[in-house]
């Protein structure tokens, strides 16, 4: 029998989960701690978090920027690489938002039919589940 549910965890998501934040909701906590569910963290989280903590946008980061691999190993959660199909969706996916990251998270839920572990609402107009 495989996994109860396959997630994609966005990268606020994934920083409050390993940070133990309040802000990341029960229902999130809940989907995370079970270990009947497939956690997927994309290598453009990697990149989002190295970025911004190297231009001092998210001090807070020092473990997930220092040993991300790790972390992530730590908290039973699966590498999601990013290839040429995910790149070629989030370059094509419509609408105005701007935010390189977050296009390529919902592409990538889209493209391996995963649920996304967000906060942010816009993901919903561009049909991914998502939960929060």
């Amino acid at each position: 029998m495989g996994p109860l549910m396959r997630v994609l965890i966005d990268t606020q998501a994934l920083f409050w989960a390993v940070t133990g934040d309040r802000r990341l909701s029960k229902r999130a906590h809940s989907v995370l701690a079970s270990f009947d569910n497939e956690v997927f963290v994309s290598g453009a989280s990697v990149w989002e978090v190295c970025t911004k903590f190297r231009l001092g946008r998210l001090p807070d980061a020092v473990e997930l920027f220092s040993d991300f691999v790790r972390v992530v190993e730590q908290l039973g959660f699966h590498p999601l690489p990013i290839s040429i199909e995910h790149a070629q969706r989030a370059g094509n996916l419509p609408g105005s938002h701007r935010d390189p990251f977050d296009r390529m998270l919902i592409a990538q839920a889209q493209a391996e039919n995963v649920a996304l572990i967000s906060n942010e609402r816009l993901f919903d107009s561009y049909g991914v589940t998502r939960i929060w």
